[in-house]
């Protein structure tokens, strides 16, 4: 991916030479729930420079983790995509998504993109307990939705018409609202607005916990 390498037969030492790089898996993050224009990527990842997350696309499609797509006429721009090997890096964020939370130091106030708010709903659901929802989140200009059923969970983007129960409000907001010790009807109505059963919200709601 890079000139740098560990130099090491290990294979964990050769995964972390193609996406051990700083940025590397928080630009693989933005993808994992569909293709995004580099403006997208930017805005989901705030820190990075133009420039560096230029180098990390180009290191990550080198190493066959992205491909660049160019939509055709009249859209005219370019978008980036995971291929199956970086679809394939779920399993990796989402056990990086639960040793974090175990761990101390968190600060929920931080940015949060919205997809990471999504992988985090995916990562932590109990889907052993799971009732059957459809939940659409509206984040800005950002739409997603949850699925939920006993024994699984999916996340995608954009808004299911379908959906019993619509969540909007920002982040931050809505990750202290189902990560957070207060009932939900305790936390809509401000920052974070519902559309739907409240007691089915709270019932979606308690399937999320940051901690076993």
């Amino acid at each position: 991916m890079t000139d740098r390498t560990y130099d090491e037969g290990c294979i964990a030492a050769h995964a972390l030479d193609l996406i051990g790089d700083r940025w590397a898996l928080l630009v693989v993050r933005e993808m994992m729930l569909g293709p995004r224009r580099f403006g997208a990527l930017r805005a989901g990842i705030p820190g990075v420079s133009a420039n560096v997350l230029t180098q990390r696309l180009q290191g990550l499609i080198a190493s066959g983790v992205v491909e660049a797509v160019d939509l055709p006429t009249p859209a005219s721009v370019r978008q980036y995509r995971l291929t199956a090997s970086g679809l394939a890096l779920w399993p990796v964020l989402r056990e990086l998504c639960l040793w974090g939370a175990r761990q101390p130091g968190h600060d929920p106030s931080l940015f949060i993109s919205p997809v990471s708010l999504m992988l985090s709903l995916r990562a932590t659901c109990a889907t052993h307990r799971a009732g059957p929802h459809r939940v659409a989140f509206q984040i800005g200009d950002e739409r997603f939705t949850v699925i939920t059923a006993p024994n699984a969970v999916t996340v995608a983007q954009g808004a299911d018409p379908s959906a019993t129960l619509i969540f909007r409000g920002t982040t931050n907001a809505l990750a202290a609202a189902i990560y957070g010790p207060m009932p939900l009807h305790q936390t809509v109505g401000g920052l974070v607005t519902l559309q739907g059963d409240l007691v089915e919200g709270q019932a979606f709601v308690d399937l999320f916990a940051l901690a076993p």
